[in-house]
């Protein structure tokens, strides 16, 4: 819905949508027959504004624009008022803020897999179990990844009472949710406190009590939150955690437990306040592609404020890319080396069904993996750079340290450990995760080859 309206010398307006509202008009001009405005734009810091264009034409108007990834190119006539009050949008109003007390489900970083990296939004009830198969036949399961999660796409319409219903792809998410439990796994879904999601399916927004109990209702044991739509409503740090809290509350009155996610790509400090709303898990970032500039972007530089982690509450630079074909074997040792040396969720993004030996082999390597599960929790970090080189250290539970040399440079160099890099004055024992074998200690020295990584667990005095 169109509304403009001037008093002879300045056009205010807004379009109504269902995605994001009223988008009022910014700067709204008119020069022969043609009116052109701004809107505040979605998700895009370096294009906050854009440009709509409302034309006459024989038929009535024509409205062209964009928002975010969202294209409009509508003709329209004139309404009337009955019009207006139909298409007018009804909004929601938050609850005052208040701490939810949050489960603690999440002693050390979730591990499974989700289908947005491989399939976005064409998957299907036939996928989900397939995937849930194929985690149990190719040990993933066993090596510890549990989760089985939904992400977006799945939704339908709503029903009378407002209930959300899965699309014609998800004919039974109870019976769903049944068979991936049979197969000792959980099952993790997605939604937004917007009006629409990301990928435009329906959203959480005036629904969100009703959402959480549908959720329960079908054994669903995961929920990421997505902001999505929901930054045109919610922009600003008190009304996202407001919103944040609000689905939190939720789930929390369900009376199931909820491993709970949140995605509003690191604004506002979140890991601040992230398990004040309830969850266990925040991202710290937009979405990473699989690519080694945007992986080590994320990892290296966006993977959060270390001290925001542990149980029960991690950083999360977003899902693994290990197996979707876009970097080499060496960069997906680096990919997997960061996340557990960043006590990060391990979260696989690739068709199961087609995962080679040898990333199976860089996805199920325990001792990497405990590194990552260690239950002190502590998020790794840097802890001497030189040039492209970098040397992270990560506490361990047991008194032993992981190291990680990572060559984020062009050529292959040469890289040691050192005593120091631990905080110890001596390391007494290493061993080198990826070759599964110790090492001498007073020879901690190796050639690492570009994009690549070296990863050790020492022990020292």
């Amino acid at each position: 819905m169109l509304q403009v309206a001037s008093d002879g010398g300045r056009i205010t307006g807004a379009v109504t949508t269902q995605w994001y509202g009223p988008v009022t008009m910014q700067n709204a001009r008119l020069d022969k027959g043609v009116l052109t405005f701004d809107v505040r734009n979605l998700n895009d810091r370096a294009n906050p504004t854009r440009t709509w264009v409302v034309r006459r034409t024989t038929k009535g108007v024509r409205l062209e624009g964009q928002l975010w990834e969202s294209k409009i190119h509508a003709g329209g006539h004139r309404g009337t008022v009955r019009d207006a009050e139909a298409r007018a949008f009804r909004f929601q109003t938050l609850p005052d803020w208040k701490a939810v007390e949050q489960v603690p489900l999440a002693p050390t970083p979730p591990m499974g897999w989700s289908s947005w990296n491989k399939f976005a939004e064409k998957i299907d009830d036939r996928t989900i179990r397939a995937m849930a198969d194929a985690m149990v036949s190719s040990g993933l399961r066993d090596a510890g990844y549990v989760h089985v999660n939904i992400d977006d796409g799945w939704q339908g319409t709503r029903g009378p009472d407002g209930g959300i219903r899965p699309n014609a792809n998800f004919p039974d998410m109870k019976a769903l949710a049944d068979y991936v439990h049979a197969k000792g796994l959980k099952l993790g879904i997605y939604s937004s406190q917007g009006p629409r999601t990301c990928a435009g399916f329906e959203g959480s927004y005036g629904h969100v009590q009703q959402d959480a109990q549908t959720f329960a209702d079908w054994g669903v044991d995961y929920l990421k939150y997505d902001l999505c739509s929901g930054e045109y409503f919610y922009a600003d740090a008190d009304t996202v955690k407001r919103s944040y809290a609000e689905m939190g509350a939720a789930l929390k009155a369900t009376g199931r437990p909820f491993l709970y996610s949140l995605c509003e790509y690191g604004r506002f400090d979140v890991g601040s306040w992230g398990r004040q709303v309830g969850a266990h898990l925040w991202r710290t970032t937009g979405d990473i592609t699989d690519d080694y500039a945007t992986m080590a972007r994320i990892g290296f530089d966006k993977n959060g404020k270390p001290g925001h982690a542990g149980p029960n509450g991690f950083n999360d630079p977003d899902m693994l890319e290990v197996g979707n074909g876009g970097m080499s074997d060496v960069e997906y040792a680096t990919h997997m080396t960061l996340w557990a040396m960043s006590a990060a969720p391990l979260l696989m993004g690739h068709d199961l069904r087609e995962t080679s030996p040898a990333m199976l082999r860089l996805l199920e390597n325990r001792d990497v993996i405990a590194v990552d599960q260690d239950a002190k929790g502590v998020q790794g970090k840097a802890v001497r750079e030189e040039g492209a080189l970098e040397i992270w250290s990560k506490p361990l539970a047991d008194g032993s340290v992981a190291l990680a040399l990572f060559n984020r440079g062009d050529a292959s160099a040469k890289m040691d450990a050192r005593a120091a890099d631990a905080g110890f004055a001596a390391i007494t024992a290493a061993r080198d995760l990826w070759r599964g074998q110790s090492v001498a200690a007073d020879a901690l020295t190796f050639d690492v080859p570009s994009h690549g990584a070296v990863m050790l667990r020492v022990e020292g005095k």
